[in-house]
């Protein structure tokens, strides 16, 4: 969108955790108001409107009528812990938020370099998003403390990483799939 820009783009401005966000990083999408890519959105025009808040959280009208129905579906990443990333963001402090996506962000990248067989893609990138820190750190500790999955082929491995990341998920009752949206009428 022509004007829209922002100096934070690893952080949406609705709350979405661009830097997780497999457009993002495969250099797709510069993330929100990062230049050119999906700035068409309706909120970014909405930010125009209201003077260009960085974030949606910082307008005197958020939660505003713009996010009815949004966290029912997901686009590549999931939408139903922006609220709470928002939440977290805010009673942490955005430096301490985006020191702890770019901690996630740096295991989702290891994820990808060392277990993704080529079919994992899509869900290390929910995994990552969804689960908390803590778990994703528990879950690279166990993979890496098993040294004999580094002489495994990567379907083995990718496997083991499957496998601790569902469990994790389980533990805590998320679902690592995303979301369709759905049909309108």
């Amino acid at each position: 969108m022509k004007g829209f820009t922002r100096e934070e783009t690893r952080f949406s401005l609705c709350g979405l955790n661009c830097c997780l966000c497999s457009m993002h990083l495969g250099g797709y999408c510069p993330g929100c108001g990062g230049g050119a890519g999906n700035q068409s959105c309706s909120i970014a025009k909405c930010s125009l409107e209201h003077g260009g808040v960085q974030f949606c959280w910082a307008c005197p009208e958020y939660p505003c009528p713009r996010y009815e129905g949004f966290d029912d579906g997901d686009s590549f990443v999931p939408h139903r812990n922006r609220q709470q990333d928002i939440a977290q963001a805010r009673e942490i402090g955005l430096e301490a938020y985006l020191a702890q996506l770019e901690e996630k962000q740096a295991i989702l990248e290891k994820l990808l370099a060392h277990y993704n067989d080529g079919r994992r893609k899509t869900l290390f990138h929910t995994a990552v998003y969804l689960l908390p820190l803590e778990d994703l750190q528990s879950v690279m500790v166990s993979l890496e403390s098993r040294s004999e999955l580094d002489e495994q082929p990567i379907k083995e491995r990718a496997l083991a990483a499957v496998e601790l990341l569902q469990e994790a998920a389980d533990r805590r009752g998320i679902s690592l799939k995303l979301n369709k949206k759905p049909k309108k009428g």
